[in-house]
């Protein structure tokens, strides 16, 4: 997606007080010592007693507070989520708007698995550029990872999962505080992976119908048994190749730019980024792959966003300073974007890479 002018990000993170060191969860039994050590996570963070929607009202609260952008001027709510969000038959976004007072805002969700967040925030660019007299847009994640319905540890291959809330503010530049200008961002989709994550289950026609907990693992063994692991690997080079590459392009930046200060991973596990996301990045950018994820876990729709949140911190990039941030999702689509750190109030504009 190519933007007309580039946007302002404010971006913040919040996670629950309680923690689950991996030595923790190898002592209770949750996860052998060697996947451990593939997986490569320090602890997770826990949500036993707050639920998704209200993880999100409180990372948007600060966002909202951070950026110094009232409520009532959102144009748009997104909320993206992976997991069950506290209830049925009900809208978590809706609760979200008015909760955080964004009574003026359509509130949408977002099922896009686990890129849902880097898809919110292509969708507000989109709602920006089109109307301009639209106001901000406010994209937030949330999940939480509990038993019986899902094992933070062993639902899935590659990853374990953290519970945690994003909230992005995506507003044109000069509107409100900045914390990451976004030059740029790309998506591709290999719709064709969709049955990695279904096998060979029918379409049941009740929640959890296949079984009493979600198994990821199931169905990714019958796709490696139906097409062998090679065909993911190749799919998601192509699309993860294709993201980066565009994205880098839209920015006006080379792979090698000095400029580019990092190349930001998914909260995946280190041996899954080694093996399917490491390859097609180093190949497109030289810059330094930053891994994030290690005390977080995968944050479900989270990922891309939370990274966001940490880049907009004080110790990572300076002022000029540019990052590709990398994201995956089930289905799968793939997502890049560049962003910088803002070099001086009101400069933005015209020190865009484009």
């Amino acid at each position: 997606m190519r933007l007309d002018e580039p946007f302002g990000l404010t971006a913040t993170a919040w996670y629950p007080p309680q923690r689950q060191t991996v030595e923790e969860a190898i002592d209770a039994g949750s996860v052998n010592r060697r996947t451990a050590q593939e997986l490569g996570y320090t602890e997770l963070p826990v949500a036993a007693d707050v639920s998704p929607p209200e993880m999100a009202v409180l990372a948007a609260g600060a966002a909202l507070a951070r950026a110094g952008c009232p409520a009532h001027l959102l144009s748009l709510l997104l909320h993206a989520s992976v997991h069950h969000q506290g209830h049925d038959a009900w809208s978590a976004p809706h609760y979200i708007a008015n909760e955080t007072g964004a009574h003026a805002a359509v509130p949408i969700g977002l099922l896009q698995q686990c890129n849902g967040g880097a898809v919110g925030i292509e969708l507000g660019v989109t709602r920006l550029q089109a109307d301009p007299t639209a106001g901000p847009a406010l994209v937030t994640t949330a999940d939480r990872f509990l038993l019986p319905s899902w094992d933070r540890w062993r639902t899935d291959y590659g990853m374990a999962a953290g519970d945690g809330a994003t909230a992005v503010l995506v507003h044109r530049l000069g509107d409100f505080r900045t914390d990451l200008v976004l030059h740029s961002l790309a998506t591709t989709a290999a719709a064709e992976l969709e049955i990695m994550h279904r096998g060979e289950d029918g379409l049941d026609a009740t929640p959890l119908g296949h079984g009493p907990m979600i198994d990821v693992r199931r169905p990714k063994r019958d796709f490696i048994r139906l097409f062998g692991a090679e065909r993911f690997v190749k799919s998601a080079a192509d699309g993860i190749g294709a993201a980066v590459r565009d994205a880098l392009a839209d920015a006006g930046l080379a792979g090698d730019d000095p400029r580019l200060r990092y190349a930001v991973l998914p909260r995946l596990g280190t041996k899954a980024m080694r093996e399917a996301y490491l390859p097609p990045l180093t190949e497109a950018t030289s810059a330094p792959p930053l891994d994030l994820g290690r005390r977080t876990g995968h944050l479900g729709a989270g990922d891309l966003n939370a990274s966001l949140a940490d880049l907009a911190g004080p110790h990572l990039l300076r002022p000029g300073d540019h990052a590709l941030v990398l994201n995956g999702g089930g289905g799968f689509t793939f997502t890049a974007m560049v962003v910088s750190r803002p070099t001086a109030t009101g400069t933005d504009r015209q020190e865009s890479t484009r």
